[in-house]
């Protein structure tokens, strides 16, 4: 092993240490961005790239290039994957997707004259998508055979006021994106935005912290009207999130937030506070923080996932941590690209497979069933 490995290997486990200890040998299969749009079709990011947009520039190339909304077929090729490996309780694999519940509404926004922000909830925009129209079905279907059980993403996947402002300034690339319905531009470094798009909670005005507050209270709201239950856990996206946002979201029944072990908070004006957090860690409004210990991303070429995820679990459970595994819903559709999906629900069964063999007592848990544990 070389000086880098042995060093990658260390902070691994270093990075276990801490938190709540759980002998139980339970994994967590956590999918971020269902929900969202991403790229609406194939047909829409060819014109895009004919018209100079370069997404192999921005860190989420492959998102832009194979995400977008999961078909029906898709959704019951995950089912499959999942109920073909079972646990030692006999209970099969099972997903818990972290979705966002709208998205917005293009044609009431554009006949505002970009002055007015509308949404719609995502199981409208679904009826609208090819492929899409008769998916929602399988989602319930999904909760029902605990098989794909959803926590909360957050309303949009989306900075409404960093993309409204951009779009009333009249900013070129968002316009030609948002004529084709498509906003997932990465922002960040454009001196004309500075934000990203994606990331819903970042902020360079502190006022806008109020309006996330209606953000949240209204997505969870939305939530319980789709879903039939109120969410339990909070991903914000992308990862920026505000302290000051805590209390709203217990308020609304959040009780988990996902955060990474070493978070930047925003403070605004490109401001950030750096904080540290371990599983299981208690905030000062109460709410207990999940620290992600697992990554899967099969459609991100150079990795043996298989192999990588497998070292991470064996770092959990070294720790008795759970295995909390982060990934991502473009690894697992394929209306942009099958061969992508195939790719992901094939590497994805080798996964679990492979976490039955060399952990014959483990536990496939959704992550509200981690909370109960917690």
């Amino acid at each position: 092993m070389n000086r880098n490995a042995i060093k990658k290997s260390f902070l691994k486990n270093l990075s276990n240490i801490p938190g709540l200890n759980i002998k139980r040998h339970l994994v967590i299969l956590e999918s971020d961005d269902w929900g969202s749009i991403r790229m609406p079709s194939k047909e829409v990011y060819d014109s895009l790239v004919s018209e100079g947009f370069d997404f192999s520039a921005d860190d989420g190339y492959r998102f832009n290039k194979y995400d977008t909304f999961a078909t029906s077929q898709d959704i019951s090729m995950l089912f499959e994957t999942l109920s073909s490996v079972r646990d030692s309780a006999n209970n099969p694999a099972v997903m818990t997707p972290v979705a966002v519940v709208a998205n917005p509404d293009f044609k009431k926004i554009e006949e505002s004259g970009f002055t007015e922000y509308f949404y719609e909830p995502f199981t409208e925009t679904l009826k609208k998508t090819k492929n899409c129209e008769n998916s929602f079905k399988l989602w319930k279907e999904g909760i029902s055979r605990r098989l794909f059980v959803p926590q909360f993403h957050g309303r949009e996947h989306l900075n409404v006021k960093v993309w409204m402002m951009a779009l009333s300034a009249g900013h070129e690339k968002t316009l030609k994106a948002f004529s084709r319905g498509f906003w997932g531009l990465s922002t960040a470094n454009d001196p004309e935005v500075g934000v990203e798009f994606q990331a819903a909670f970042d902020y360079f005005d502190k006022a806008d912290i109020n309006y996330h507050k209606e953000i949240i209270a209204s997505g969870v709201s939305l939530f319980h009207d789709i879903f039939g239950y109120k969410p339990q856990y909070f991903v914000p996206p992308n990862g920026p999130f505000s302290n000051e946002l805590e209390p709203v979201c217990g308020s609304s029944g959040i009780k988990f937030i996902s955060v990474p072990k070493l978070r930047m908070e925003p403070l605004g004006s490109k401001k950030w506070e750096k904080h540290y957090h371990y599983f299981g860690q208690k905030s000062r409004s109460g709410i207990r923080y999940i620290t992600r210990n697992c990554l899967f991303e099969p459609s991100q070429p150079g990795t043996d996932w298989v192999d990588s995820c497998l070292y991470e679990i064996s770092c959990a459970f070294r720790w008795r941590k759970p295995a909390i595994i982060s990934s991502h819903r473009v690894n697992y559709v394929g209306a942009l690209s099958e061969q992508n999906r195939d790719n992901g629900l094939n590497t994805l069964k080798m996964l679990l497979k492979n976490i039955m063999k060399n952990w014959p007592d483990a536990e496939f848990v959704t992550t509200a069933e981690l909370g109960e544990v917690i």
